[in-house]
């Protein structure tokens, strides 16, 4: 290891003298040696990958699991760092280390799928609102507050007023505030009404139907609108019930066979 008085200088307790170690490892070839030397090198800087992602929780995330991500991303930038090229470690850690964090959020932790642009909104808007709330006496800022403060369009703030609500999601069957007969969140859901399939019939048949005789689109009004037997409609028409039922056969088929034949 470099000794400390001419190692690059350091900005954090957690950041360890491991400039001779990072030259060292650019050149040792693959093995047991550089193996155990890199290993060294990334516990050295775990406490300031850690650091790092302690400025993420209470965001939803244990802090177990934004260590982990923040470990990943140190080993990263341990691999890619290039110490001949004079920049410090640290200066090219951090945004390495920070960027995986914030891919671990944007990535794996939102319900529904927001767009890149959206979830920097949120944050930005997120960041200004949690900020003036501390000097407006617990006041809820307003839209045109939080636009001032971070410089954006109200428009724009108030997308990423909704994107706070989009990242975690409720169950259909939770309960809606503000009642207590169990109404849920699925019971405002609207169902498929079968009398849409029964208008498209209907519409595809009118063709057909103006087409047939009189006494044929009689008997067809008779018996789906009004709901007569054939009894009572061979006694309405002056014709036996059996031809009232061939007749309805013979238009039925008609209609089937033109309303297909207009579907293709």
């Amino acid at each position: 290891m470099a000794d400390s008085s001419t190692s690059t200088p350091r900005p954090h307790d957690d950041s360890p003298s491991t400039d001779a170690a990072f030259r060292r490892l650019r050149t040792l070839p693959d093995g047991a040696e550089r193996d155990e030397l890199r290993r060294e090198t990334i516990c050295a800087w775990l406490p300031m990958a850690y650091r790092l992602a302690s400025r993420f929780r209470n965001r939803g995330e244990t802090m177990d699991d934004l260590r982990q991500v923040a470990a990943m991303g140190l080993v990263k930038a341990v691999d890619r760092y290039d110490p001949f090229r004079g920049k410090a470690f640290e200066t090219y850690a951090v945004p390495t280390v920070t960027g995986e964090l914030k891919r671990h959020f944007r990535d794996h932790t939102w319900d529904v799928h927001v767009p890149r642009r959206v979830q920097d909104l949120r944050n930005r808007v997120r960041v200004a609102r949690r900020d003036l709330a501390q000097t407006l006496e617990g006041r809820a800022p307003t839209c045109a507050e939080i636009a001032a403060e971070t410089g954006l369009r109200e428009e724009d703030v108030l997308l990423g007023l909704e994107a706070l609500d989009s990242y975690s999601t409720l169950s259909l069957d939770a309960e809606l505030p503000g009642t207590d007969d169990g109404y849920s969140l699925g019971d405002t859901l609207g169902h498929c009404d079968p009398a849409l399939d029964v208008a498209v019939d209907r519409e595809a048949v009118k063709p057909g139907l103006r087409r047939l005789p009189e006494r044929e689109r009689t008997i067809l009004y008779l018996r789906y609108f009004r709901d007569m037997t054939q009894v009572s409609i061979a006694e309405t028409l002056g014709i036996s019930q059996m031809h009232v039922s061939r007749l309805l056969s013979q238009c039925c088929e008609q209609l089937r066979a033109q309303t297909l034949q207009g579907a293709r």
